[in-house]
């Protein structure tokens, strides 16, 4: 069976609408139920995506080729995570949010992820600056509320305020780098405007250039580049869980698809793509240096994770930058396949643990593998895998950004990777280290965990091995 290209975009956009009114009018249903219904929507909208291959749309803003279907999946694995961690959160939230009824307000919480999850996909598909920019916010809409949902949370809301003002500059810079390459291309679809670069007059490539400088800094701060990270530790942490993960994969996922299709649409012109491809190194090696250096010294659990996601977007500029070389789009996909893995997992295992330990410091971690042997190993596998430890995701997934950098001659890319990995081993290694060497607190229960949850964390743990082994299995996802 054959869909229009933007049904499921549409389908996922009316589960969300669902989800909110069944809040409206199910007002003695147990709210969980509609997280559930919105897991079940979507591994439908996964399972016909895995079916659908590329094709055309007849629209041209819009494509349906491999890459978007890949970002499409992951948009989709990854909405469905943050659900099943939003489920197990469902009580902190309860605790932070003013209410009538002891539910209310779940249901939103549980639809604007499934919204945002339709903004993503939309940004796939997106080679038009301006479907691009519709897309984006509403993917950036929607984070301003989901950020600031914990309304008695003082963090919440800080966080929430600091999103929304450095979101909305870096929208004005993109917007205003839009306005420049408009005014010198007098196109704004990605694939004219590589088409119209190569016959622009020479006066007028200053032009394109800034405009192009300005978009990439809107995107810089989309995934977290320094130096536009500033807004992600104070984020990250006062966020709710769900959402720091949210942000922390989703988010930068789509970010980094829109960022490959401007580069591509700007190669065709080397006077500005060869400036475009330098100025990602310069932001690939700040993004290395400061995540993996700003993390050594984190003792907060999500702190520590929020550097170590600028880290990982420094890895992935690494292979934008070598963005003529074979492999470059295939190191990005398997990197944010293995990145998607260890990620959720990570997050996954903190709501549990928080959930019933009532923090997010490492310390909270303290005698893990005792008090629930299962999460610890998980846990492990997931900082293992964020290490770059051999036989696991993460390694492979770093083998082929410095396979890519090593191609593209980007030697001091790869020194720095190099470095940054050994740091890596040692701010990752502190959770290990707390895990299984530092005892437990007296009188701490066994952290139950939900089958839901564990389904999850087994699904997971068993891909990060098996992808680290057959890098195929994420190269599958992406349909030829």
């Amino acid at each position: 069976m054959t869909f229009p290209p933007i049904f499921f975009e549409l389908f996922v956009l009316a589960l969300g609408i669902l989800i909110l009114l069944l809040e409206t009018f199910a007002e003695k249903q147990d709210r969980k139920i509609f997280a559930v219904i919105g897991i079940v929507g979507l591994a439908i909208v996964f399972l016909f995506l895995q079916a659908s291959g590329p094709g055309t749309s007849g629209m041209v803003s819009y494509v349906v080729d491999p890459p978007a279907i890949f970002f499409k999946k992951l948009s989709v694995l990854t909405t469905i995570v943050v659900l099943i961690m939003s489920i197990d959160y469902a009580d902190t939230i309860k605790r932070f949010l003013p209410a009538e009824s002891p539910q209310s307000g779940l249901g939103e919480f549980f639809a604007l992820p499934v919204l945002t999850c339709a903004g993503m996909m939309w940004m796939s598909s997106a080679i038009d600056f301006i479907l691009i920019f519709v897309s984006l916010e509403l993917v950036t809409i929607s984070f301003y509320v989901l950020v600031a949902y914990m309304r008695r949370n003082a963090a919440s809301l800080e966080a929430g305020v600091k999103y929304l003002i450095l979101s909305a500059l870096a929208t004005g810079f993109t917007i205003y780098g839009i306005t420049w390459i408009y005014g010198v291309t007098r196109q704004t679809n990605l694939i004219q405007i590589n088409q119209v670069l190569p016959s622009i007059p020479v006066d007028n490539q200053p032009g394109a250039l800034f405009g192009a400088l300005l978009v990439l800094i809107g995107l810089g701060f989309k995934i977290a580049a320094a130096p536009f990270q500033f807004w992600v530790p104070d984020v990250y942490q006062g966020a709710p869980t769900p959402i720091t993960a949210f942000l922390s994969v989703g988010s930068k996922s789509v970010g980094f698809i829109v960022l490959l299709r401007v580069m591509q649409a700007f190669q065709s012109l080397p006077a500005v793509g060869d400036k475009l491809i330098t100025a990602v190194i310069l932001l690939a090696a700040a993004t290395l240096l400061y995540g993996n250096l700003a993390a050594l010294p984190q003792t907060n659990f999500k702190r520590l994770l929020a550097y170590s996601s600028i880290g990982h977007a420094g890895y992935l500029l690494m292979a934008v930058a070598g963005i003529s070389a074979k492999d470059s789009g295939q190191a990005v996909v398997v990197y944010l396949a293995a990145y998607l893995l260890m990620t959720l997992l990570s997050f996954l295992v903190l709501v549990i643990v928080s959930t019933h330990g009532g923090g997010d410091e490492i310390a909270q971690f303290n005698g893990l593998s005792k008090r629930s042997p299962f999460l610890a190993f998980a846990l492990l596998v997931a900082m293992m895998s964020l290490a770059g430890v051999p036989l696991t995701a993460g390694f492979l997934g770093k083998f082929m950004v410095f396979k890519v950098a090593f191609e593209t001659q980007q030697f001091l890319l790869l020194a720095l990777g190099i470095v940054t990995v050994g740091c890596g081993f040692y701010f990752y290694l502190k959770v290990v280290r707390a895990m299984y060497w530092q005892p437990a607190a007296a009188n701490v229960a066994a952290i139950p965990v939900s089958r839901l949850s564990l389904t999850a964390i087994v699904i997971m743990v068993l891909l990060i091995f098996i992808l680290g082994i057959f890098p195929q299995v994420a190269l599958g996802l992406l349909p030829t």
